[in-house]
């Protein structure tokens, strides 16, 4: 088996899918591409089913909220793990209209990675069997690892000056 690089992974992505992957880097040998949400059912199934790059584990499905930017990073982790070689996906889609399609279709375990996306940031994932919270209260009524929503709460009087005489 003939070692896979980077470079190898790049070159195939962009003869497939040219104008549709950008932001190509790699931050500590972690090859890092973005795409649109068009796309990324395709990318993903190339990257898992194509003999030359052979990502068949998916690590990990998360988001990234960028309130100055008004998106969210859908991140995709991907690994080959018999030539030890990672990358990561990402797809900013809209945080008005956050949605983007299911890789339940390519990979039966995104169903709780997905599940879990949706509870804490609102990514509705379409095509999806069975979206809904999965940690959270179903009555909960926000997501709460957008940054719109404080780090602590206002409310809490453990962390009040007058009670440690400051």
């Amino acid at each position: 088996m003939a070692e896979l690089t980077n470079n190898d992974v790049i070159q195939l992505l962009s003869e497939k899918f040219s104008h549709k992957i950008s932001g190509v880097n790699e931050p500590y040998g972690l090859l890092t591409i973005e795409t649109t949400k068009d796309v990324i059912i395709e990318v993903l199934a190339f990257l898992k089913d194509n003999s030359g790059t052979g990502f068949s584990f998916l690590t990990d499905i998360t988001a990234v909220h960028y309130p100055e930017t008004n998106h969210i990073a859908v991140v995709y982790h991907l690994h080959n793990m018999a030539r030890r070689l990672r990358i990561r996906v990402k797809v900013f889609i809209s945080e008005h209209t956050p949605t983007i399609p299911t890789a339940t279709v390519l990979w039966n375990g995104a169903n709780w990675m997905e599940r879990e996306t949706y509870d804490f940031f609102g990514v509705k994932f379409e095509g999806h069997p069975d979206l809904r919270r999965i940690l959270n209260m179903d009555e909960l009524n926000v997501h709460p690892m957008l940054k719109q929503y404080p780090l602590e709460d206002p409310n809490r009087v453990d962390k009040k000056d007058e009670y440690f005489g400051r």
